[in-house]
């Protein structure tokens, strides 16, 4: 009778609960990954659109002045490989003349019954290895040494000018490989700052432009601030001039003929500067359409008479340095603790300069960027 019982079905009710659990499961990994995927970022604010943007065109300044240390460094190169490949050509003339002077006192020797061995010296293709034979230098004349010994010295002057060429052919490539490098850095950076700037909504823009108002005002403020500072400086230093025992006679001015020829050339400077306004910034640009800040302060001064490093790295290590209390008109003011931008002081704690791609050269407040330094060039 038990063998007709009907059997259990325990394993069959545990089943499907344990393929509902794993459907469960999956469900919730499935939802999981979904909602993973599904959220995205969250969208920066305007304020750190601004701070990016401006990150991003300070790195795309560093670039620009890598840009024109490569390419000045470059085109110095370019002069020395030239001059030295000219140098090497009129040496392989110099060598072939003296290897034809030797060909000539062979072909004598040849005709006198005396070719061997000093023909096979001369007309040898390496008489370098013949030079130490004793033997042979005593049967010679002594106009057929000093041919010889000009053969050797002009040999080895084209080889060592040989090897300098090549060595500064490789410069010269590693040179042009990191300027390529340096143009690519530029064009980066400005393509991630115009990526940003055209995902903002017309609202944002409008937000990011009163941030930049409000940026330019408080860099007014301090400018005014300096304005005054450095005119109550000089109203002192004058009254200091016309007291007695100054050394001022009239007391018609301070200045001195050194001093005169400086404020002439920070006028020359300033007229300069003033008539480049309005045109645009162009990275690598030196004028006289566009220019780059380095460009143009290089431009301003060269219109004075003085000639100037191209980038910034190497204008701030001219003339003297100048606390920013103490600037006057024609000073370069450096920016930044990569000292990747300048602009000239016009007085009143303002500058010109040429700012950053899509913007023209102006008038602008030294503090609207972080100061590093100052010189004055002459």
């Amino acid at each position: 009778m038990a063998s007709h019982r009907k059997p259990r079905t325990r394993v069959r009710t545990s089943a499907p609960a344990i393929g509902l659990t794993t459907a469960a499961l999956a469900s919730v990994t499935l939802l999981s990954t979904q909602s993973a995927v599904a959220a995205p970022d969250p969208k920066p604010s305007v304020e750190d659109v601004q701070k990016k943007v401006d990150d991003l065109y300070r790195q795309a300044g560093t670039a620009t002045q890598q840009y024109n240390q490569a390419k000045e460094a470059s085109a110095a190169q370019r002069a020395k490989v030239d001059a030295l490949l000219d140098d090497v050509a009129k040496r392989a003339d110099k060598l072939n003349d003296a290897r034809r002077t030797l060909g000539t006192y062979a072909a004598a020797q040849y005709r006198n019954g005396s070719i061997a061995p000093s023909a096979t010296f001369f007309l040898a293709d390496d008489p370098q290895s013949y030079f130490d034979q004793s033997q042979l230098m005593d049967r010679m004349t002594s106009r057929q040494q000093k041919a010889i010994t000009d053969f050797r010295a002009q040999q080895a002057k084209a080889a060592k000018k040989r090897a300098e060429a090549v060595r500064s052919l490789e410069t010269l490539t590693t040179t042009q490989a990191t300027l390529r490098t340096s143009k690519q850095d530029v064009r980066t950076k400005l393509g991630e700052a115009r990526t940003l700037l055209s995902k903002l909504t017309a609202e944002e823009k409008a937000r990011l432009a009163e941030i930049e108002r409000k940026k330019e005002a408080e860099a007014e403020r301090k400018a005014q601030e300096l304005a005054k500072q450095q005119a109550e400086a000089d109203r002192k230093a004058e009254e200091a001039a016309k007291e007695p025992g100054s050394g001022s006679g009239t007391g018609t001015g301070t200045g001195t003929g050194s001093d005169s020829g400086a404020t002439t050339k920070a006028e020359q400077v300033l007229a300069f500067a003033r008539a480049q306004i309005g045109k645009p910034y162009v990275w690598g640009a030196t004028g006289p359409a566009s220019y780059d800040c380095s460009g143009l302060t290089q431009a301003a001064w060269k219109a004075a008479g003085v000639d100037i490093p191209r980038t910034t790295w190497d204008q701030v290590e001219i003339g003297t340095r100048v606390a920013t209390a103490d600037l006057r008109p024609g000073d370069l003011v450096f920016f930044y603790d990569d000292i990747s931008h300048v602009g000239i002081y016009k007085g009143d704690g303002m500058m010109i300069h040429a700012p950053k791609p899509g913007a023209n050269v102006r008038e602008e407040s030294i503090y609207y960027m972080p100061i590093y330094g100052s010189v004055r060039p002459a």
